[in-house]
């Protein structure tokens, strides 16, 4: 993804708000921040380009790369697309991957 995109800008956005903050705000929505049933991840919904998209805390706990990266203090935020279900991007300290 090129950094000067502006969905880039809004997905850094979304995943520093999501991890700092009681609701993520953009330009033309407010969007709460919720937590997940089981672990207590925080996660939130919102529309980019007319699609609906998920926001999601990694988990610590679980062994994958972005687990550990988590688990050893990073600040890493999943984005999956709502109606697919497939993660679309990620976003660790602040940058989109």
């Amino acid at each position: 993804m090129k950094t000067d995109d502006p969905d880039v800008e809004l997905l850094k956005s979304v995943a520093v708000q999501l991890l700092t903050t009681g609701a993520v705000a953009l330009e033309e929505q407010k969007v709460r921040v919720g937590k997940t049933s089981r672990q207590r991840l925080r996660t939130a919904r919102f529309l980019m380009n007319g699609r609906e998209y998920e926001a999601i805390e990694q988990n610590p706990e679980k062994p994958s790369r972005w687990g550990k990266l988590a688990a050893s203090g990073h600040q890493v935020v999943q984005f999956r697309d709502a109606l697919t279900n497939k993660y679309v991007a990620l976003a660790v300290d602040g940058e989109v991957k």
